[in-house]
């Protein structure tokens, strides 16, 4: 791990000095609850309403008369809108500061969430989905780097997987509840429903998250900007993880499109309302993503990475099997290796990037929402042109990428330690 990672995050165009890190919060100092829960909540709002229509494809498809192919761009113009915006948004965080920006963010992602279920066309619909993605890029980067910059090196895994944790919570909480009130009364008051939990979510976030300690307004020069983008991705650590972060995504993105699909056809044929219940298997992310810190104490940061990569194709490969508790099973191993996988590779960016923190995190968020983008997608593509297995080969194609790039990261340490072995 790079030397800086014991650094504060520094502005762009400056590099200040961080704090001692005795100054910041870990668990069991003042403010680290308060400090976790609110940015849970920022996590639920934010995975709530982005993927708020992903297990209500099935009934946008026949509302709408179009293929999954189609509907799945309510998707990913969501997660498309936020890959698009999530690097100025979080230059916007370093001159007028996280907890500003992330308010800002929500604000304008609950509102859009209200509109959404008036929709009066497909076309529509994708607009207003992109739009809201847009708004919501605010949130991920803003917070890992106000985490990075108000939480002690040592607790830092840890925080940022329980803002994964939310993230599972949210993308949880709202496929099951939609999917039950959509049995009842349509996918349009599913939708308005989880805007107005999102809308709860965002007033106790911002009533609950304290003031920044440690934060220093900087510039939004766009020289300097580019000057810091530059610098992050010439650092092949850094490339090698967002790289890792796009592919866990595609896997993801893809398996979670198409699996209403699935589930609503033979042998299943499952209703609307149990299909959403499927997506209970997400308590295994949020387990997994909070205990990351605790992997990655156990096995190092490659170790951790390749245990959520066998750990998601495992998986992948139960889901191939046409009984039902297999299936369940295999996306209880995906969902577990995923988010393992993503808490692991975006507290690493955190961690690995010496200035620009935002900026390195918004790079990664970047990255991770077009392999969302890439996975709804591709992944539905595959489905209609090869059923389930098509899209599970994809998943496993991106798993693969995934191991390969931490087999190269792992060659590239060992050579880098033998040069310093042999320069000292």
């Amino acid at each position: 791990m790079s030397p800086a990672s014991t650094k504060a995050s520094t502005v762009v165009g400056a590099d200040a000095s961080a704090p001692a890190a005795d100054s910041r919060v870990s668990p069991g100092g003042p403010g680290y609850r308060r400090m976790s829960f609110a940015l849970f909540l920022a996590g639920v709002a934010t995975f709530a309403l982005l993927y708020s229509t992903q297990a209500l494809l099935p009934l946008i498809s026949g509302e709408f008369g179009v293929a999954a192919s189609d509907a799945s761009w309510t998707v990913a113009a969501a997660t498309g809108g936020l890959a698009l915006f999530v690097l100025p948004m979080s230059a916007l965080s370093e001159r007028f500061g996280r907890r500003a920006v992330m308010t800002a963010s929500l604000a304008v992602a609950v509102t859009l969430g209200l509109l959404v279920p008036l929709a009066p066309s497909l076309g529509v619909l994708i607009a207003l989905r992109a739009l809201q993605g847009a708004a919501l890029a605010g949130l991920p980067a803003s917070a890992t780097a106000y985490l990075a910059e108000e939480v002690s090196p040592k607790a830092l895994v840890t925080a940022i997987g329980l803002f994964v944790a939310g993230n599972s919570v949210g993308g949880m909480s709202g496929r099951v509840i939609t999917g039950w009130v959509a049995q009842e009364w349509g996918w349009r008051i599913a939708v308005g429903v989880i805007g107005v939990i999102a809308v709860a979510c965002a007033v106790a976030f911002r009533l609950l998250l304290p003031a920044p300690k440690h934060f220093k307004a900087g510039s939004l020069r766009p020289r300097v900007l580019g000057r810091t983008v530059r610098d992050h991705l010439s650092n092949p650590l850094l490339c090698r993880l967002y790289a890792i972060g796009a592919l866990f995504m595609t896997v993801f993105g893809g398996v979670y499109t198409v699996i209403g699909y699935r589930l609503t056809e033979a042998p299943f044929s499952l209703p609307q309302g149990i299909i959403g219940s499927v997506f209970l298997v997400y308590l295994v992310g949020t387990v997994s993503a909070s205990t990351a810190g605790r992997l990655v104490g156990r096995l190092g940061r490659r170790g951790a990475l390749y245990a959520a990569g066998g750990t998601t194709a495992a998986g992948l490969l139960l889901s191939l099997a046409g009984s039902l508790p297999l299936v369940l099973l295999g996306l209880v191993l995906i969902t577990g290796g995923f988010f393992a996988g993503h808490a692991v590779a975006s507290s690493a960016v955190s961690k690995t990037a010496a200035h620009g923190r935002a900026q390195a995190s918004a790079l990664y968020q970047s990255a991770y929402y077009i392999g969302s983008s890439a996975g709804s997608t591709v992944g539905a593509i595959a489905f209609h042109a090869g059923g389930w297995a098509g899209t599970v080969g994809v998943g496993l194609l991106a798993v693969l990428g995934v191991v390969t790039i931490t087999v190269f990261g792992t060659r590239a340490a060992r050579l880098q330690r033998r040069q310093l072995a042999t320069a000292a």
